[in-house]
């Protein structure tokens, strides 16, 4: 088992919680071998073809002067060869493989075929991760209140949300569907983001020998408010020779929202192991350290909450995890993140005490009164450029809520973007009228009736 010790919380300071980890000035400082990087070298030549020094340096996001002496040793093994270069000196050269090099570097495709920004050592990414924990950010009301500026929430909320983030401990939100559980779990996401910066992420992380890619463009919002280095022409042969700078094997990014649904399987959180290509992928939950993970219309996963329990027991108590490879050994992993359990079900129908106790906090989200609905119908309608119109909120309380319907905030939404395409289809101008609701309410609500 390969662990990695959790450092005490009094040893970081916070406000180093953005900084970007400083690039290496040798391959010991960047965590990697001379052969590890020698051979991730011949694998991109092989994929990618003849490639310039410089251009090698800036795929692998390692300063040339740490890719040089990997260079020299596939050049003296025979691995690699020079086809040419100017004036600049090594970074111009152009190297492509030899006969021999391309049987060396099939020969390591297949033991491992990763191609892409060099990893970092697993014990570096845990270092930076503990540096921008979700716990301990600054929040008060003020400041907690701007994100959720476009929804109508109650006092009482945000009284209840607050100190679940400051603890960044799970939250377990509960309620009738449709009265924006997802939005508020986006909303405590932005709030994050502004309270707590930016944070780093690796491309991928090294630990044992296993390559493991972090870093998902689908899920991470590349966060580049300062601008990036310039991609052509002297910067960039400054930028790979210069020390000081950033390690660019880091990726700069927004805190991490990263919602699942029903879709959601034991499978997704373990590594998922590439057979063809040798290495792995971080399971879904681990990429949502820094941030939120939210957990939606929990209770309708094709996994039993029981299972989900028996799987999170100890991350959502110790706030570490473990991950295994295909050999059997485990590592530990930082369980790093504000964990959101959303349903609309009864909690005491899903989950045992056990697993209540380790739900740090409790927030119920009941269906809007009607005075909130009311505020909430007239938001959308200021959104939607429609005017506000009281004999159509009338007859919603009348024909349907009054009769057995619970309202849901989203029915505002839901109800008057139908009005709108109503409108819209008729080629007429978009004026909400009582008689227009009802058509709406009719195709929307009827089945519920």
């Amino acid at each position: 088992m390969v662990t990695a010790a959790r450092p005490m919380a009094a040893e970081w300071d916070r406000a180093q919680a953005t900084e970007a980890p400083s690039s290496p000035d040798t391959m010991k400082e960047a965590g990697l071998s001379l052969s590890f990087i020698a051979d991730l070298i011949a694998r991109t030549i092989y994929v990618r073809g003849p490639q310039l020094g410089r251009d090698l340096a800036r795929y692998l996001c390692l300063p040339f002067k740490i890719i040089r002496e990997p260079l020299k040793f596939l050049k003296d093994e025979k691995v690699i060869q020079v086809d040419g270069g100017d004036l600049v000196g090594e970074v111009s050269y152009r190297f492509s493989l030899t006969d021999f090099g391309r049987n060396r570097a099939d020969s390591l495709m297949k033991q491992c075929a990763y191609v892409g920004p060099a990893p970092v050592p697993l014990e570096d990414y845990v270092e930076q991760c503990y540096r921008q924990t979700v716990s301990g950010l600054t929040c008060y009301p003020e400041a907690l209140k701007a994100p959720f500026r476009h929804l109508i929430i109650k006092e009482e909320l945000f009284n209840a949300i607050g100190p679940a983030i400051i603890s960044g401990r799970s939250v377990f939100i509960y309620g009738p569907p449709g009265n924006g559980k997802t939005a508020i779990a986006r909303g405590i996401g932005e709030f994050m983001n502004t309270a707590g910066g930016s944070i780093y992420i690796p491309h991928a992380f090294v630990a044992d020998g296993n390559v493991v890619t972090l870093f998902d463009p689908s899920l991470h919002v590349v966060d580049d408010t300062d601008g990036e280095f310039p991609d052509e022409g002297d910067a960039v042969v400054r930028r790979l020779l210069s020390d000081g700078q950033s390690d660019q094997r880091w990726v700069r990014i927004r805190r991490p929202v990263i919602v699942v649904g029903g879709e959601l399987t034991l499978d997704m959180l373990d590594l998922r192991f590439n057979k063809e290509a040798n290495f792995y992928q971080a399971p879904i939950h681990f990429k949502a350290n820094g941030g939120v993970f939210l957990i939606d219309d929990f209770g309708r996963q094709i996994v039993s909450p029981k299972d989900l329990l028996n799987r999170w027991i100890l991350p959502l108590e110790d706030r570490h995890d473990f991950l295994t490879v295909a050999t059997g050994k485990k590592f530990q992993v930082p369980f790093e993140q504000l964990i959101i359990f959303s349903t609309n079900l009864d909690p005491k129908a899903l989950v045992d005490d056990a697993f209540l106790r380790r739900i740090r906090h409790k927030v119920g989200i009941q269906a809007p009164s009607r005075d909130v609905y009311e505020k909430i119908f007239g938001a959308v309608c200021k959104r939607l450029d429609m005017n506000y119109s009281a004999d159509a909120v009338e007859y919603l309380y009348e024909r349907y809520y009054n009769r057995g319907r619970t309202p849901r905030a989203s029915d505002c939404r839901d109800l008057l973007e139908t009005v709108q395409s109503i409108c819209r289809y008729r080629r007429q101008p978009v004026y909400l009228t009582k008689d227009l609701m009802a058509e709406a309410s009719a195709s929307f609500i009827a089945e519920f009736a």
